[in-house]
């Protein structure tokens, strides 16, 4: 049975939705179905969240779980009337810091992200701009202004990943698919990436995941039978390990611990302030 989890927010709903999905994942046995409702910033729209809530709760008879990030008490207090399980991450840790740090918080919604103005906005644009520029090896002549250039066969991971890179990080992220035909002159790394091998990094998959991935891109398609999957991954590993390029596994990691384990393991620092 799938259980209801809401995140609801009177800004965009991130932090609500990233740490909240972020606990939830500790749990293995349910499965949740999603509604995220950010800019409930007045009376009007936290009646509506409420009456979504309660029809959810008659509807599947379990109790959704809310989690929520609003500063305006109004809302709050509202909210606080739905009958779902809350986790009110602002009022949890709010108080304590404001104990610990002797000072009042500003309540001013969406503060984290109000720089748009900033050296940091600007980089994030262009690094999302590179990483969209470059996807699938679209402009392998732009490679020597990359900051890493991720590898693997189709499909494994990298278009979101780069981006996640750029958005996060600000780091200028490139990606090359290793295909078949790169396999036509041997297994060996293509001869324009060499210049850059101190950059590259390789993903992998579970052919069996990857399989199920494309089959929801072309289905019942040789590209993605399990035996055509099977035979890239372990074309491009045998790459990887020949060409001693630090590579990881992507089948049970979300993109955001993708591309956290690609910083550390590729020693990259945040480039923004």
């Amino acid at each position: 049975m799938e259980r209801s989890v809401f995140f609801i927010s009177d800004g965009t709903g991130i932090t609500a939705e990233s740490f909240g999905q972020s606990l939830l994942a500790q749990f293995s046995g349910p499965t949740f179905r999603h509604h995220t409702l950010p800019y409930v910033d007045t009376p009007e729209k936290a009646v509506r969240a409420l009456t979504l809530i309660k029809e959810t709760h008659l509807h599947e008879v379990i109790q959704p779980i809310l989690f929520m990030t609003v500063l305006n008490e109004e809302v709050s207090k509202l909210l606080h009337t739905s009958g779902a399980y809350i986790i009110d991450l602002f009022a949890t840790f709010l108080p304590g810091l404001e104990m610990e740090l002797g000072s009042h918080p500003l309540y001013t919604v969406g503060k984290k992200r109000s720089t748009t103005s900033s050296a940091s906005y600007h980089r994030r644009i262009e690094a999302v701009q590179f990483a969209l520029d470059n996807d699938d090896g679209a402009r392998i002549r732009h490679y020597e202004k990359a900051d890493i250039i991720v590898l693997g066969a189709s499909r494994s991971g990298k278009t979101p990943t780069c981006i996640y890179l750029g958005l996060q990080f600000g780091i200028y992220a490139a990606n090359y698919p290793i295909t078949e035909d790169d396999f036509d002159k041997g297994i060996k790394l293509p001869d324009f990436l060499r210049p850059h091998k101190e950059r590259l990094f390789g993903l992998t998959i579970n052919p069996a995941r990857l399989s199920g991935i494309r089959n929801e891109r072309r289905p019942n398609s040789r590209y993605a039978s399990v035996r055509q999957c099977q035979y890239e991954i372990q074309m491009v590993k045998q790459i990887y390990n020949q060409e001693q390029i630090s590579y990881i596994d992507t089948t049970e990691f979300s993109v955001e611990e993708i591309a956290t384990r690609i910083m550390d393991q590729a020693n990259l620092t945040r480039r923004l302030k």
